[in-house]
């Protein structure tokens, strides 16, 4: 039987919510008569989203608060309107649930999605280097980081040395590109910082 919603602006953030799961929800969404307060919400829900489902992938983190920022900052300067505000919104949440859907669809875990993230950041890498290689990296990278990572890594300057060069060698071993490898390496070495946490609790 199919679930339908029926929403008042006073459950509308329970709405949005369901927005994100169930297509079947868009109408009430966009036909809320309160439309700054479905800005207000949208923006409020995808904030939690994107710091929930994007705690530990600085890339996507970065990415999706940067579009949030970008669009709401656009309507406060009333270079778009309520109604186009609301679409876009509407449109970045399918987007950040199909990026949550990534990994299963490249065969990647999560701290393997977020250092593949990480080095697909360089358009040139995902060119020269294609999904099967990149695959290869993160997979090398997750795996070489946990095991070597320590508590107090990234305070103690010369284990973290020890850690840049392990990166830069694997990315010399599959030919990573090296214009764009120092700003790979930064960026991996961000996100294993994020991941360590996580990885000293297990």
């Amino acid at each position: 039987m199919k679930r339908y919603c029926t929403a008042t602006t006073e459950d509308f953030s329970v709405v949005v919510a369901d927005r994100l799961r169930r297509p079947l929800c868009a109408y009430h969404v966009r036909n809320l008569p309160e439309r700054n307060l479905a800005v207000e919400l949208l923006e409020r829900l995808l904030e939690g989203e994107i710091r929930t489902r994007f705690a530990t992938n600085v890339v996507q983190q970065t990415k999706f608060s940067d579009l949030l920022s970008d669009v709401i900052k656009r309507y406060q300067n009333r270079t778009i309107e309520t109604a186009q505000v609301i679409e876009m919104l509407i449109d970045m949440a399918k987007k950040f649930k199909d990026a949550i859907g990534r990994g299963e669809e490249l065969g990647l875990n999560a701290d393997e999605l977020a250092f593949y993230d990480a080095l697909a950041n360089n358009e040139e890498a995902v060119r020269e280097l294609g999904d099967e290689i990149l695959k290869k990296i993160a997979h090398e990278l997750a795996e070489s980081l946990r095991q070597n990572i320590s508590v107090d890594w990234s305070v103690r300057e010369n284990v973290r040395a020890k850690l840049r060069l392990m990166v830069k060698r694997i990315l010399r071993k599959y030919k990573y590109p090296p214009d764009q490898q120092e700003i790979a390496v930064q960026l991996v070495l961000d996100q294993a910082e994020t991941l360590s946490a996580e990885w000293g609790q297990l």
